[in-house]
């Protein structure tokens, strides 16, 4: 492979930018540079110089060997002052050395992947911890970057190969009596394959909302304050306010942090009957909104009449508790009171949700995991008719093998591969 460089730090000014190079010349690249080379795993402070001899900057100079960096390669970190002018020099020089060349987005980590550093669902894993904003996502995507799901597919791949192996002896002896009956220990070693798998697709949509985000939406009837609750939430005027009923005609979104969750929550338009074209829109949009949020909170003032059927998880509070009686439970946006309460609830119902999420986070996991069970159903199937049908038994359980390789990147993948490493930054 070429050897690449490029700033691995933010772009901008900061104080102290930081630009790898990986690759077989990474070495010799940092020696025109800097001179001597600390040891490896080994900071020393070294003057950068151009061709000339001309001074770049001062450095902290960090060396990886082969094997032992981030993307298995010989990789060398100059930690320089974090001006733009300064980066911008640096590299114009390591450009101007034969053999090396910019990195493109996400090649430092594709790279590791190539090398064995990484599986592909632990490069999704470090691609969801660069950008995690809230503290659920951020341990979900360390779990999957340290290589939880990978492990639980290695597992499964071993008792997969196992149980192949088994048929096989049973196909290349099919004319000469087998001493033990495989098929008992086969139908064991893909029941638990079977168990695992369907346990974390049972958790996948909850994992798959931590890593987007969950949905909330704020019902209830016209000028029942619920704009007025999503600006006191929110702690800025996101949504117009107004006494006129009415007023909210479209889906206000505000993006905010709970509980540790990332979560958006949705003002929508009054739900009521009514004439007028454009509210009607806007009704519709509430209710269409609504019915696909993770959880609904439904304001209500005494008297109203329901136009509308809660589901177990969704939240009823009662609406401008500043005009209830004192000591009575609500909410008012208007006041703040029983807010704090009502984010309680919020989180506890989100966080109930969360306690079912599994390892697998993407669509991509998604759907090689429901390739691999409905290829294992069919050996099981195949297996249950007879001896007769071993090879084709052995043939699904090689289906659901490459279903589950393509998980981690056990094959070849490149589709899915340029897809994964559109979302990586210059330098990573």
């Amino acid at each position: 492979m070429s050897t690449i460089f490029a700033q691995a730090s933010a772009l901008g000014k900061a104080g102290v930018s930081v630009v790898r190079i990986s690759g077989p010349s990474a070495f010799d690249a940092a020696r025109k540079l800097a001179g001597s080379l600390p040891l490896a795993r080994q900071t020393a402070l070294r003057v950068l110089r151009d061709a000339k001899g001309e001074i770049l900057d001062e450095a902290l100079v960090l060396c990886f060997e082969e094997k032992a960096s981030f993307t298995g390669e010989q990789t060398v970190e100059l930690q320089t002052h974090g001006s733009i002018a300064v980066v911008r020099a640096v590299l114009a020089e390591l450009g101007k050395h034969e053999g090396l060349r910019v990195a493109e987005p996400g090649e430092f980590t594709r790279r590791a992947l190539a090398n064995g550093r990484l599986d592909l669902a632990q490069v999704e894993g470090l691609a969801d911890l660069i950008s995690s904003e809230t503290e659920a996502q951020r341990q979900q995507a360390l779990r999957l970057f340290s290589g939880g799901l990978g492990e639980l597919a290695t597992s499964w791949r071993e008792s997969l190969i196992r149980a192949s192996a088994l048929l096989t002896v049973t196909i290349d002896f099919a004319d000469e009596d087998v001493p033990v009956d495989v098929k008992p220990e086969v139908l064991d070693l893909v029941s638990g394959v079977q168990t695992g798998m369907k346990q974390q697709l049972l958790g996948f949509g909850a994992a798959e909302r931590v890593r987007m985000g969950f949905e909330v939406a704020i019902l209830g009837a016209p000028n029942v304050g619920k704009s007025t609750l999503l600006n006191a939430l929110a702690g800025r005027d996101a949504a117009i306010t107004s006494e006129i009923a009415g007023t909210t005609r479209d889906v206000i979104e505000v993006r905010m942090e709970l509980a540790g969750l990332p979560v958006t929550l949705l003002d929508t338009a009054g739900l009521r009957e009514t004439d007028d074209v454009v509210e009607k829109i806007g009704v519709s949009r509430a209710l269409e909104r609504a019915s696909a949020a993770d959880l609904r909170v439904y304001l209500v003032e005494a008297g109203d009449q329901d136009s509308f059927e809660p589901s177990a998880e969704d939240l009823i509070v009662a609406a401008k508790a500043d005009l209830l009686a004192e000591g009575s439970a609500g909410v008012s946006g208007l006041t703040g009171s029983g807010i704090s309460e009502l984010v309680a609830r919020i989180s506890e119902a989100l966080l109930n949700k969360t306690a079912r999420a599994g390892l697998a986070t993407r669509e991509r996991h998604k759907s090689a995991m429901e390739r691999c069970l409905s290829a294992l159903e069919s050996a099981v199937d195949m297996v249950g008719r007879g001896d007769e049908f071993s090879d084709l038994a052995a043939e699904e359980l090689r289906e659901a093998l490459a279903a589950l390789n393509s998980l981690i990147g056990r094959v070849d993948v490149e589709n899915v591969l340029d897809e994964v490493f559109s979302s990586f930054c210059l330098g990573k």
